[in-house]
């Protein structure tokens, strides 16, 4: 229910505790019996009009559980999945020019991290990718390195840009009524077709109790035809997310290009609440689909119903990227600015392992990406999925390293009794670590290997690049906005300092609106 008056009198948070006696109250030894049921806690409002509102923020956000520094001699091996989503930091974003710290949960640090491009060098050989590497102090404990490692894909040849099928699955339920959901929405996708070439083609399938097509698979060159019917769509109903899905692949399998972009673009709160809605089922369902060459893009809209955890799930289950549109500025970044490093698809199932030498380096943390360790033996194993690379897009980690001469004790399991761990010649060598990433390109099955070995060269913190010092800034803000364990002695000046100093050319200003950022979670976090 929404107030028909803007201005609110009372803001109450309480709990009802409701006695309800049963239709005939069975006594018994002289007692009424009854049951007690307890309603959580809502928000009250009483308005100008003597209308009372209630209000409910359902918001959901994954457990994440920090990553722990690992024993290098126990533990040589660290395995991830890359993360090119970003929908943490505009989530966050939101949060703060709302006036609140966001929940500790809502902070992927990995994600704020690759919300940024970064200068990184253009691949020059045969693979889709460059690499590059810087290893310097720790700007937030001194006695520690910081490992930076980032991925730059090539970007794409207008003269040989293949086709695109896009499939629009929009979620038209009641609870994406609000100004900042369906509205904004529709405003977002309008700027992507904008970017679109006349031959692309666009479907629109939505769904609210039961999913259906808008529009059937049109060329953009019936621009009009489609504007007309993405303004059909008006909210109401439940939300049958599932069937949706469904619907959409449907679509996108049938009018697939085999050597084009092909790609469903999911607009929703994340609420599913008919037919498959389950995290679980719905994961299912899109590892299932994601077999048919057919790519996933996510875009979570809104607050107060908000399923982040939902969403990034499906999203890492269906080759797919993850954004949250928390204003047309960010709409006008996601569909147009960086349109074609999120639409087009140059590396698929990009795994990273490293190997950290135990001559040189005592204990290592990986910062975030916790939704994305794998299994030491998932790196070999082509069945399991990864990230996906997007064309021109970066991919940044970055791993705080206890070097050997550290006086610091680290944790790490008994010795074993059947057999003991031996250290090889090739540690004796000064490499810190030797770095593998494996990748898929689109339309294969099978992967590439690419090998790096990564050496500490003594860095100062002040004469690392503006990537460093501006991917720590992030990151620095991250583990304050968490909490973190880890945070050492990161301040919000530390990080302002470390992000003004690092902005360099800053084209669209969003490094200097991170700035600004800063300044909001300090302020905020001071105890006045």
């Amino acid at each position: 229910m929404k107030a028909k008056s803007s201005k609110s009198l009372i803001k109450l948070s309480v709990v009802l505790s409701i006695l309800l006696l049963s239709n005939a109250c069975e006594v018994h030894s002289g007692k009424a019996k009854s049951d007690l049921y307890e309603i959580e806690a809502v928000e009250l409002y009483e308005t100008t009009d003597e209308e009372v509102v209630l209000e409910h923020n359902t918001e959901e956000y994954d457990r994440i559980y920090e990553n722990d520094f690992k024993n290098a001699i126990q533990n040589p091996l660290s395995t991830f999945s890359i993360d090119v989503d970003n929908a943490s930091y505009s989530n966050v974003r939101r949060f703060l020019s709302n006036n609140q710290l966001p929940p500790k949960d809502a902070v992927r640090i990995e994600e704020m991290i690759n919300y940024f491009n970064y200068d990184y060098p253009q691949p020059k050989d045969e693979h889709p990718f460059s690499f590059s590497n810087e290893v310097a102090d720790c700007p937030w404990n001194t006695k520690h390195k910081l490992v930076h490692i980032g991925l730059q894909g090539k970007s794409l040849d207008y003269n040989d840009l293949k086709s695109s099928n896009l499939v629009f699955l929009i979620d038209a339920s009641g609870s994406m009524s609000d100004n900042n959901k369906l509205p904004l929405l529709k405003k977002a996708l309008k700027l992507l077709i904008n970017e679109l070439n006349a031959n692309d083609r666009i479907a629109i399938v939505a769904y609210a109790g039961s999913a259906g097509v808008v529009l059937p698979s049109t060329k953009v060159s019936s621009k009009e035809e489609i504007i007309e019917a993405l303004d059909r769509i008006e909210s109401g109903g439940s939300t049958a997310g599932g069937q949706g899905i469904q619907l959409a692949y449907k679509i996108a399998k049938e009018n697939l290009f085999e050597d084009g972009n092909n790609r469903v673009i999911l607009a929703t709160d994340g609420d599913f609440n008919v037919g498959v809605s389950s995290s679980s089922e719905l994961v299912r369902l899109i590892e299932d689909k994601r077999k048919e060459d057919i790519f996933l893009t996510i875009c979570g809209f809104g607050m107060g119903n908000y399923k982040d955890g939902r969403m990034e799930q499906i999203s890492n289950a269906g080759n797919g990227n993850y954004f949250y549109i928390d204003n047309i500025k960010e709409a006008k970044k996601v569909f147009s600015t960086e349109m074609r490093a999120n639409m087009f698809t140059i590396a698929k199932d990009v795994k990273i392992q490293i190997e950290f030498n135990p001559n040189q380096v005592k204990a290592y943390r990986l910062i975030g990406y916790e939704n994305r360790v794998m299994n030491n033996e998932d790196f070999n194993d082509d069945k399991k999925d990864a990230g996906e690379l997007g064309a021109g897009h970066t991919v940044t980690a970055l791993y705080e390293v206890v070097p050997l001469n550290s006086d610091e004790s680290v944790k790490k399991h008994d010795d074993l009794k059947y057999q003991k761990k031996q250290v090889t010649n090739a540690s004796k060598k000064d490499e810190m670590l030797t770095i593998k990433f494996r990748y898929k390109n689109p339309k294969e099955n099978e992967s590439l290997l690419i090998t790096k070995t990564i050496t500490d060269e003594g860095l100062k913190l002040e004469s690392t690049s503006d990537n460093f010092r501006f991917s720590s800034a992030v990151a620095g803000l991250g583990l304050l906005l968490r909490d973190s364990k880890y945070k050492g002695d990161m301040t919000y000046e530390r990080a302002k300092k470390l992000a003004t100093g690092s902005k360099g050319k800053d084209a669209n200003g969003y490094r200097s609106e991170f700035v600004s950022m800063i300044e909001t979670a300090e302020l905020l976090s001071e105890k006045l």
